[in-house]
């Protein structure tokens, strides 16, 4: 089979004489799959990491929070019962009673997050029963709670073990009755009722849920909605209510519905602004990390660039021959393009193997850093994931890909140029 004279030039030329392959031709090819896998790797893990964090996210958070602009919540029946009925669609309407909490546990203190709910209602915004640990169940009642298990692996907490919480609202209730004692306020508590109300709730462990975010397994403690109105001091009134819509991404759009519907004294927040920071920073650091990377391929297209203009050089004496006996400038420009085509083609295949095995093996490399290196590159504590995730689409390749052909072929372009404006007898003279 003949092959077209452009083409066969631009394999001789690649191939030397004295070698099987042109060490230059091998390191552009190795240049620009570097670059190609550098790419890959990188924005599979920063779409992975922002699509295991939205999963996340939603799996255990309710789409919509409303609160009162006020503070807690007093009438909050009332609320939810409207809400159910001027929003049919919505899935789940729960209320709940979040924020910080101190827990106490053989000696042991550590800061959490308090999260009161309805056990039933809950149920309806959160399939929690899907992220208990085997041994543990989910059940709520006023001597009961669940806890993340990073929290609980940090506490040495079992299930079956009880936790002692103390909330803020027993801190506010002492200061206040101090403050009688201070001034002699003929109603204030005695000093054995004073130790009274330091008395915190005990509840006994009966669950450990894995969320797969960090911040929820390891700062979050689930206990029933009247524990934690006791525990804030709240008696009837909540911090907000909790709604699961019908579509995540429908959340935002919702939100700004109902916003305007309840009017300027409630506040309501989607799913996506409790980490809207985050999120967003993940979505720049992406397209950031496109551009710098695609520097790794500019690098190699130079190479390309440097190694057709040595060809040019040396093969001066053949271009002229060439044009001599009637090759046309465009097929002296197509010989050197069939050399940038060839090192691009040959760039993404090796580059695509490269990152599909990085890709394949990325938590156990990463296992392998943190036994040699004893230091961890992809902490849970910063962010937020259990493990490294990595998410690629075919749009992403093809885009990646296709930008490195098109840097590659630019690259031959140039020398290619000025090969095809060579003089063939200054050409042959010169020789």
């Amino acid at each position: 089979m003949k092959l077209p004279f452009s083409l066969f030039l631009s394999l001789r030329y690649l191939k030397p004489k004295r070698t099987f392959v042109s060490i230059i031709t091998v390191l552009s090819v190795l240049g620009v799959a570097f670059g190609i896998a550098s790419l890959i790797v990188v924005i599979a893990v920063m779409s992975g990491f922002d699509r295991e964090l939205r999963s996340h996210l939603v799996g255990f958070e309710p789409h919509l929070r409303v609160a009162s602009t006020d503070g807690p919540l007093k009438d909050w029946e009332a609320l939810q019962e409207r809400l159910q009925k001027e929003y049919p669609t919505f899935k789940g309407v729960s209320p709940y009673v979040m924020g910080a909490m101190l827990i106490d546990f053989d000696g042991m203190f550590t800061g959490a997050t308090l999260r009161g709910v309805q056990p039933q209602g809950e149920l309806k915004l959160v399939d929690i029963p899907n992220f208990i640990l085997p041994g543990g169940r989910y059940e709520l009642d006023s001597e009961k709670c669940v806890m993340g298990c990073e929290l609980a692996d940090n506490l040495h907490v079992e299930v079956g073990d009880k936790i002692k919480l103390h909330g803020p609202g027993n801190l506010t209730k002492i200061a206040e009755e101090l403050k009688r004692l201070e001034e002699k306020d003929p109603n204030a508590k005695n000093i054995g009722d004073i130790k009274a109300l330091v008395r915190p709730v005990e509840l006994e462990v009966v669950g450990l849920f894995k969320s797969g975010v960090f911040q929820f397994d390891a700062g979050v403690v689930i206990v029933p909605l009247s524990i934690a109105q006791e525990i804030y001091g709240f008696e009837d009134g909540v911090h907000g209510i909790g709604i699961r819509t019908q579509d995540p991404d429908w959340a935002e759009r919702i939100r700004k519905d109902v916003a305007a519907n309840l009017g300027p004294n409630f506040k309501v927040e989607s799913w996506m602004d409790a980490d809207r920071t985050r999120l967003e920073a993940v979505v720049q650091e992406r397209v950031m990390m496109i551009f710098i990377l695609m520097i790794i391929v500019v690098v190699a297209a130079f190479s390309i660039a440097i190694t057709l203009i040595t060809v040019i050089v040396q093969k001066k004496r053949e271009i002229g021959v060439i044009k001599a006996l009637g090759a046309s400038p465009m097929q002296i420009v197509n010989v050197f393009i069939g050399q940038g085509i060839f090192v691009g083609v040959f760039g993404n295949a090796v580059g695509l193997l490269l990152a599909w095995g990085v890709l394949a093996w990325r938590n156990e490399a990463r296992q392998l850093i943190i036994r040699f290196m004893g230091r961890d590159i992809f902490p849970a504590a910063v962010y937020q994931l259990n493990g490294i995730p990595a998410a690629i689409t075919a749009q992403d390749i093809l885009l990646i890909c296709g930008i490195a052909m098109l840097i590659c072929i630019a690259a031959a372009y140039i020398p290619a140029r000025f090969a095809a404006k060579l003089d063939p007898v200054k050409a042959l003279r010169e020789e």
